[in-house]
């Protein structure tokens, strides 16, 4: 138990068989030891509900699609579309999925987080701020809620099909190129039997309610039931597509013969969309046979980002494609009923009861094809359309993987760990206490025989998926000559893999981080647990990089084009928050030049809101080869474009930052906000629940991710939790987590780590019991209550 059992303050509670001891450190981060499993997660959703009770509440509820009875009718139909995507499958599968012990862990952890709320029941702890100001209780847990929600989870690709389908129907294949490049390079099956032309965009706003963050406004949140339909669309269809693109990761395993240690070292930085509170929560977990610490999320049981004793794992986003969307041709005496194989299949209609703060319980249909929910119903037309996720198969809640992978002892049981991941697909990197460094590409990717999962295709039988590509089957990279592996979300499938299996997907992210990450580490023979810092923070962009050799070649007429031209010559590529020309060079790229191309191939301009936020890959292919883009002089117009839209991002920026182009700042327009979603209700409370807008660097192409809202440049992605690992150097391991480890305003973790996120600063992630008690701020022991 530690040097602190005779001596620390004792908390009783119910569900505990021996006492649990928590420190927490001087960052916030809860180091349990425990004498069994049970109790060892037990504390995890205690100290969890201790930390973050509004946040995992709000998520619970989000997710089981509970809201309405907490916050009114301007709710329901986000509790209506969260339903949808429930898992209802068999939870014996479910559970084995994640191990024979996963059940039983997850009911400890609901127990965890039910005694915290029965000790705020009793009077013996504060109700976090949030509820009392939305007049809210937190409600109790159930083990199977912790596994059932995946409407959180990063998959892909409905909602690109659907765009996909209107735009090539209606600017062609270029247009629908520079919104998504698509690797490797693929033709979009087309059934005949789909008018893509008519697909409507309204079939995925029921998708995107799912998915949806909760929102607050005093608006919303006195809605009557009357206009609870005007609450169906919370997010435009800008607003997800850009969440969807820009969440990623890097993560990185250095050998240990390329290390200033001489053992491997591993860093992570998952991109997440900014919040507060947190996305991350970092904990230890201990117990005789068992002792790992690192980062997951408050609402799921361990850690998917961390290390053990012997081995150190890490995930990025991978891009295998794990939606389908179906069209069905409907009956019309019976629109739910719709064509399957020779016949007529009738879709599952289940009644759901939502309760409904003010007011009686609804009752609404749920509709599911043998493919998955209903996203949208014409019965003008005799259509409907519906998904398949791979949400819908046991063993899919995301990360809940790890329970096997964090204690996993050595490289054959990591593999035996992985053999199950669902969602979402990752790139999996492991490094052991042995020099061992291995890569694997992970979660279920759907086998399409007949098509290639880029547009909407019938439901009628003819586009089934077999079964999914086995795990062991899948890329993987063990010990490279290079001495390195690292991944940013990028296109890194061998092509001899792909020559010689089905296609695990076409849509990934920028490939520029990984360019750079690569091109550092291959100059580093050295690596020390300082340079992951450093590259964990670099701000050079090869994005600028290559649009600098292009500009190199022009020339222009346009004075204010050619200073302009000449401000971006000049620049050393680094997007810093004080840097005059990212300024312009961003404004220029997503501003002027995006809108300019999206216009030259898109001549309905309805269809042009649709290319956003567009894919830098394409519009640097547009500069660099211009005659594979434009017909007659390809190098004339390209030239025409780029001086036009240099002018007038010379004189945007003049606009926005002044006329003296010296004393332009990127962090002036590129701003960070980390505000609370109540504080939007309670405008009055911002100075307790938001964090000042940070001036911050970066862009959606350098490792230090800093992705922005086209609109107005604010930061929405970046990374959430940086993690650096010296493997089997435990103690030095580092960490920082924006903005802190608490979800409580009053306490001091709920923005402390704030200035050193910004800064490029670490925390010691102490593990090894001496380096914890050195470090610790305060403790308690959970004791068996009478």
């Amino acid at each position: 138990m530690g040097t602190f059992a005779n001596r620390t303050p004792s908390i009783e509670v119910h569900g505990v068989d021996e006492s649990v001891e928590i420190a927490v450190d001087r960052w916030g981060i809860p180091h349990i030891r425990a004498r069994n499993l049970h109790d060892l997660f037990f504390a995890q959703g205690y100290a969890a509900a201790r930390d973050r009770l509004w946040q995992i509440d709000l998520w619970r509820k989000r997710g089981l699609g509970l809201l309405a009875a907490d916050f009114g009718p301007g709710y329901l139909a986000q509790d209506h579309a969260s339903r949808l995507f429930l898992y209802r499958g068999d939870m014996a599968a479910e559970w084995a999925a994640y191990g024979e012990d996963s059940e039983a862990i997850c009911s400890a952890f609901a127990a965890g987080i039910n005694a915290y709320v029965g000790r705020i029941e009793q009077g013996e702890e504060s109700l976090p701020p949030e509820f009392s100001l939305l007049e809210t209780r937190p409600s109790r847990w159930k083990a199977e809620d912790v596994v059932r929600i995946r409407s959180h989870c990063l998959t892909r690709n409905a909602i690109s099909e659907i765009v996909r389908a209107n735009v090539l129907a209606r600017a062609g294949a270029k247009a629908d190129a520079l919104r998504k490049q698509l690797e490797p390079d693929a033709a979009p099956f087309a059934d005949p039997a789909v008018p893509l032309s008519e697909i409507p965009l309204a079939a995925i706003d029921v998708f995107k309610l799912a998915t949806a963050s909760v929102s607050f406004s005093r608006e919303r949140l006195a809605a009557t039931l009357a206009e609870a339909g005007r609450w169906n669309r919370v997010n435009t269809l800008g607003d997800v597509v850009m969440e969807s693109e820009t969440q990623g990761s890097n993560n990185w395993a250095i050998a240990p013969e390329r290390t200033a240690t001489g053992r491997p070292i591993m860093a992570s930085d998952p991109h997440r969309t900014h919040a507060v509170p947190a996305l991350r929560y970092l904990v230890h977990l201990t117990m005789p046979g068992f002792d790992a610490i690192g980062a997951g999320e408050p609402c799921v049981p361990g850690i998917t980002i961390g290390h053990n004793e012997r081995i150190a794992f890490s995930v990025t986003i991978s891009g295998a494609d794990q939606e389908d969307v179906y069209f069905y041709e409907t009956r019309p005496e019976d629109r739910r009923s719709y064509r399957y194989a020779d016949g007529w299949e009738d879709m599952t209609v289940v009644d759901e009861t939502f309760e409904v703060k003010g007011h009686p319980p609804q009752v609404l249909p749920l509709c599911f094809t043998r493919h998955g929910p209903v996203l949208f119903e014409d019965p003008e037309n005799n259509r409907a359309y519906a998904m398949r996720t791979v949400w819908t198969e046991p063993g899919s809640a995301p990360y809940m993987s790890s329970l096997k992978v964090m204690r996993a002892q050595s490289y054959e049981e990591y593999r035996q760990a992985l053999r199950d991941w669902g969602t979402p697909s990752m790139n999996h990197l492991y490094a052991d206490v042995d020099g061992n460094i291995a890569w694997q590409a992970i979660g279920k990717a759907p086998i399409r025989r007949n098509w290639n999962g880029l547009l909407p295709v019938p439901g009628d039988g003819r586009y089934e998926w077999d079964g999914f590509i086995a795990s062991e089957d899948m890329p993987s990279s063990t010990n490279p000559e290079r001495g390195f592996l690292a991944t940013a979300n990028e296109m890194n499938i061998p092509e001899e893999w792909n020559a010689t299996n089905p296609a695990i997907g076409y849509e990934w992210i920028d490939a520029s981080r990984a360019q750079r990450i690569h091109r550092v580490l291959d100059g580093q023979p050295a690596h020390a647990l300082a340079d992951s810092c450093r590259l964990q923070n670099d701000l050079y962009t090869v994005a600028g990089e290559r649009a600098k050799a292009v500009l190199k070649r022009m020339s222009f007429a346009c004075e204010t084009a050619s200073r302009a031209a000449d401000l971006i010559l000049g620049w050393d590529c680094v997007a810093g928050p004080r840097s005059s020309a990212a300024a312009l060079f961003e404004i220029w790229v997503t501003a002027h030049l995006k809108p300019a191309l999206y216009t030259a191939f898109a001549q309905d301009e309805k269809i042009r809101p649709l290319l956003q936020p567009g894919d830098i890959q394409s519009v640097l292919a547009v500069l660099e080869r211009p005659q594979e883009w434009f017909g007659g002089d390809a190098t004339e117009t390209s030239r025409q474009i780029a001086e036009s839209t240099l002018d007038a991002a010379w004189r945007d920026c003049q606009s926005r930052l002044g006329d003296d182009h010296t004393q332009w700042q990127w962090g002036k327009v590129h701003r960070l906000r980390l505000d609370h979603a109540v504080a939007a209700a309670f405008p009055e409370m911002s100075a307790e629940f938001d964090i000042e807008p940070i001036e911050v660097g970066g862009t959606g192409s350098t490792p230090m991710y800093g992705s922005y809202r086209p609109s107005d440049f604010v930061n929405i992605t970046g990374p959430s939790v940086r993690l650096v690992m010296d493997v089997g150097g435990w103690d030095n391991s580092l960490f920082v987590n924006l903005p802190g480890q608490s979800g409580n305003p009053a306490s001091p973790h709920y923005r402390d780590l704030t200035e050193a996120w910004l800064n490029g600063e670490y925390m010691q992630l102490a593990y090894s019991a001496s380096a914890v008690d050195a470090v610790t701020a305060s403790r308690m022991l959970l004791v068996r209550g009478k």
